[in-house]
């Protein structure tokens, strides 16, 4: 569905359940900067909820990498805020709440030896793509 990703080569994904340590499922880098998607996973359905990023390109053009907590995607994935607290603990109260099963995770690296792509720039594509198919960005991106 989003084209825009298919470039980025280093690039997985990991599920959580309410019942997983966050910082002990993902598998996203702590050296690297991208976006990720989140889909929930709720009766035998599955819904785009949440489009995010870590890092952003610096006045002088290079790339920033979250160096804080653990580092990278990954921290922002662990450690990140969302619904008001950091996303180890508000995931699994919201996903309790929504009675989702899991989330599936799908992280992209934007950068490497051939290109430096600004992580909120490709969310914004991403977003904006998402808006124009459903008429809406993905809820939980309402929630910020």
């Amino acid at each position: 569905m989003f084209d825009e990703l298919t470039k980025y080569k280093n690039n997985n994904h990991f599920f959580f359940k309410p019942t997983d340590k966050l910082r002990e499922v993902c598998n996203a880098p702590t050296d690297k900067s991208g976006v990720y998607l989140i889909y929930a996973l709720k009766n035998g359905k599955i819904e785009l909820v949440y489009i995010g990023r870590s890092g952003e390109i610096k006045q002088d053009g290079t790339l920033f990498v979250r160096k804080a907590g653990i580092g990278g995607i990954k921290d922002r994935l662990v450690n990140g805020k969302q619904f008001g607290q950091p996303r180890r603990n508000s995931w699994k109260t919201v996903m309790e709440f929504e009675k989702i099963e899991a989330l599936d995770i799908y992280w992209y690296v934007t950068h490497d030896e051939k290109y430096i792509d600004c992580p909120k720039v490709i969310e914004n594509k991403i977003l904006h793509k998402h808006l124009e198919i459903y008429g809406k960005i993905p809820r939980w991106n309402n929630e910020i």
